[in-house]
């Protein structure tokens, strides 16, 4: 990727939806030899540079990968030290967020979460939800697989019961089954560490998005790479199918 953008991008208006796979905290902490948990000590600091510097560049939605429905499958204690970073960022980070505006949301099924966890979440959606600086979602035991599977069956029910007719499921209805209901699709989606992949993160919403991979892992995270990444999706020509210009 580029470091300099070129002047087909140059004052160009930023995309609206962001969305990131944060992935490389184990990798970056193995590197310098600590243990994992002070790479998602670090990946905590990366988020706050990455909502600040998507308010700052006037980016309206930010969606973060935080934790994936398969990522229970991680030992017992790496969950608890996610989680118990998680607990921590909310608690510290609230006042500020909402200081500077950030409407905070999540996705994901929140059944499997401890119960002061859950608390947090409903505490940080009810307290920001009249900001409109910055939409920042965080997805948290999330599966865009599941997602799709639990609309699907939300749309079976009301056919069943006759609220809904088979004719009437367009893409914008079965939309409204999804968690996302209400925001936009991303345009551009990064995944940090090198992997080149979704991992079942907003596979319906990411159809048309631009899929940006950067080498440098989460923790390393930074403005200019956010900047080089929106650079990039400046350069690319978004057809949508159609041809181009």
């Amino acid at each position: 990727m580029e470091a300099a953008p070129s002047s087909r991008c140059a004052g160009a208006s930023p995309p609206t939806h962001v969305a990131i796979i944060m992935d490389g905290n184990g990798r970056w902490a193995k590197a310098r030899g600590m243990p994992r948990a002070a790479g998602h000590q670090r990946g905590a600091d990366a988020v706050r540079v990455a909502v600040e510097s998507c308010r700052e560049l006037g980016i309206a939605y930010l969606t973060l990968y935080a934790f994936s429905s398969e990522n229970w499958k991680r030992p017992p204690s790496e969950v608890d030290d996610l989680m118990s970073l998680l607990r921590l960022y909310l608690r510290r980070e609230l006042a500020n967020l909402h200081r500077n505006g950030v409407r905070i949301r999540f996705i994901g099924v929140r059944e499997q979460l401890a119960d002061d966890i859950v608390q947090l979440i409903e505490e940080s959606e009810a307290t920001t939800a009249a900001n409109r600086a910055l939409t920042l979602t965080i997805a948290l035991n999330y599966g865009s697989q599941d997602e799709i599977l639990r609309a699907a069956r939300a749309i079976a029910r009301d056919v069943k019961d006759n609220t809904l007719a088979p004719d009437a499921i367009t893409k914008q209805r079965f939309e409204g089954y999804l968690e996302t209901v209400g925001m936009p699709d991303p345009d551009l989606v990064i995944r940090t560490s090198g992997e080149q992949r979704l991992s079942n993160f907003l596979l319906w919403q990411s159809a048309y998005a631009e899929l940006i991979f950067v080498n440098a892992n989460w923790p390393d995270f930074s403005r200019a790479t956010l900047e080089e990444a929106i650079g990039e999706f400046h350069r690319r020509e978004r057809r949508y199918g159609g041809t181009g210009s």
